[in-house]
C-alpha cells in the first residue's frame, strides 16, 4: 500500500529509500531497488504492508511515451569532455544500470530516478525531422556529435522505434561526424551505415564494459547485453573497419576495480584501438539509490565501497568539479589512473586518439538527391 505525505525530503542514505523499496518479485529484472520521489516533488510516497495485499504484486512493465522535442541537438560548454554537442533519442533507459549518472534527470519530468527511470521511458518520434532541419540551417557548423551520452541509443526499445538508425542515416547523408556510446550489441545491426561512415573517418564507437562477471553484470545492469555479447560487438565492429574504444565504466571501488586489466585485455584482443575509464559518479539521488542497492546485494561491502568513493570525491559522495568528476582525485583515484595508463601501454593501445573529419560536411539538396 502507498501513502502520501507533503514536503518530500531528498536526504541521503538507505534510510530514506526504505520507505519506497518495491517487493523483489515486482521488480524482477530491474536494477534499482527503490522508487524514491523526485527532488522537485512536493508530495512523497511511502510503501508499507497493511496486511491486505496477500497476492504477489504484478511485475513492473515498461511504458514508452512520445516526447515532442523542439530540438534534438543539445549543446554544452564543459571543458573536460571532447564534444560540444550531443543527441539522446530516448529519455530513461531500460537497461536498468543502477549506477547510471543520468537517473537524476528523470526528476525533471516529475518521475523518480529509481524504478521510473527504467520503466517510464520516452522517445522522440520527430528525431529525424528535427536533426535534418538543424543540420540544414545555414549557420550550422559541423563538429562531432556524441550519440548516447545520457541514455543508451541502442537500448531494447530501439528495436521497435529505430530512432538511432534514422539519426545515423541523416548523419550519413550530411557526411557528419558522430561518436557513439553504448553497451549494447544491437549496434552491429547498423554495420552498413557505420561502415560507410568509417570509410571517411566519420565515426567511432565506444562500448562500455563494466565487468566480465555475468553474475555481477546481471545485478548491476540487468537488461543490458551479456559482457560476452559486448566483446563480440567490439570484434565485429573492428573487423568491419570501424574504430572502437572500450570504456571500463564505471569503476566501482572494491567491486569491479580488480577487472580493469582483464577488460582492457579482452577488448584489445578483439580489436579495440582506444581505452578509457570513468570512476563511479553519484550525483543527487544516485548516492542513496546505489547505497540502497548495496544494502540488498552486497551488504558486507557497502560501508567500505562508500568510504572509498568519498575518499576519491573530496569526502563527499560526488564532486562535480570539471577535470575531477570523471576520474576523481586522491590516492585511490590516482591509482586507477596509473593502472589504466600502464595497461594501455602494455597492451599496445595507441596514445593518440582518433580525430574524426569535419571537412566532408555537405547539405544535401533536392537536386542532388536525384543522382
Amino acid at each position: 500500500m502507498e501513502t502520501e505525505s507533503p514536503d518530500a525530503d531528498t536526504g541521503e542514505g538507505a534510510r530514506r529509500l526504505a520507505t519506497t523499496t518495491r517487493p523483489s518479485d515486482a521488480r524482477r529484472g530491474r536494477g534499482a531497488t527503490a522508487n524514491p520521489t523526485g527532488r522537485f516533488e512536493t508530495i512523497s510516497r511511502e510503501i508499507f504492508d497493511d496486511g491486505w495485499e496477500a497476492v504477489a504484486p504484478a511485475p513492473l512493465r515498461t511504458m514508452v511515451t512520445a516526447e515532442r522535442a523542439r530540438s534534438l541537438i543539445t549543446r554544452n560548454t564543459s571543458p573536460d569532455i571532447s564534444f560540444d554537442r550531443s543527441i539522446n533519442p530516448y529519455r530513461g533507459c531500460e537497461h536498468g544500470c543502477v549506477y547510471c549518472f543520468a537517473r537524476p534527470n528523470h526528476a525533471y519530468v516529475g518521475l523518480s530516478p529509481g524504478l521510473d527511470f527504467e520503466t517510464r521511458l520516452f522517445h522522440k518520434p520527430d528525431a529525424v525531422k528535427l536533426l535534418t532541419s538543424e543540420l540544414s540551417a545555414p549557420a550550422y557548423r559541423p563538429a562531432t556529435i556524441a550519440l548516447g551520452t545520457a541514455t543508451d541509443p541502442y537500448q531494447p526499445i530501439e528495436r521497435e522505434h529505430r530512432l538511432t538508425r534514422g539519426i545515423l542515416e541523416v548523419l550519413g547523408r550530411f557526411r557528419h561526424p558522430v561518436g557513439i556510446v553504448t553497451k549494447s550489441n544491437l549496434v552491429v545491426r547498423d554495420l552498413d551505415l557505420l561502415t560507410d561512415l568509417a570509410r571517411d573517418d566519420l565515426v567511432k564507437v565506444a562500448v562500455s564494459v563494466t565487468t566480465l562477471d555475468p553474475d555481477l553484470a546481471r545485478r548491476l545492469e540487468p537488461r543490458a547485453p551479456h559482457p560476452k555479447k559486448r566483446l563480440e560487438a567490439i570484434e565485429r565492429l573492428s573487423a568491419a573497419g570501424i574504430p572502437v574504444m572500450v570504456i571500463a565504466a564505471p569503476v566501482i571501488p572494491s567491486l569491479n576495480d580488480h577487472e580493469i586489466e582483464a577488460i582492457l585485455t579482452a577488448a584489445r584482443e578483439r580489436g579495440a584501438r582506444e581505452a578509457n575509464h570513468v570512476l563511479l559518479r553519484l550525483p543527487l539521488e544516485l548516492d542513496a539509490l546505489v547505497d540502497d542497492w548495496f544494502a540488498e546485494h552486497y551488504p558486507g561491502r557497502r560501508a567500505h565501497v562508500m568510504s572509498l568513493v568519498r575518499q576519491a570525491r573530496g569526502g563527499r559522495a560526488y564532486d562535480a568539479t570539471y577535470g575531477r568528476r570523471m576520474v576523481g582525485a586522491g590516492a585511490y583515484a590516482d591509482l586507477i589512473v596509473r593502472r589504466m595508463r600502464l595497461a594501455r601501454r602494455r597492451l599496445g593501445y595507441p596514445e593518440e586518439r582518433l580525430k574524426l573529419r569535419t571537412d566532408l560536411f555537405v547539405r544535401p539538396t533536392a537536386q542532388l538527391s536525384l543522382f
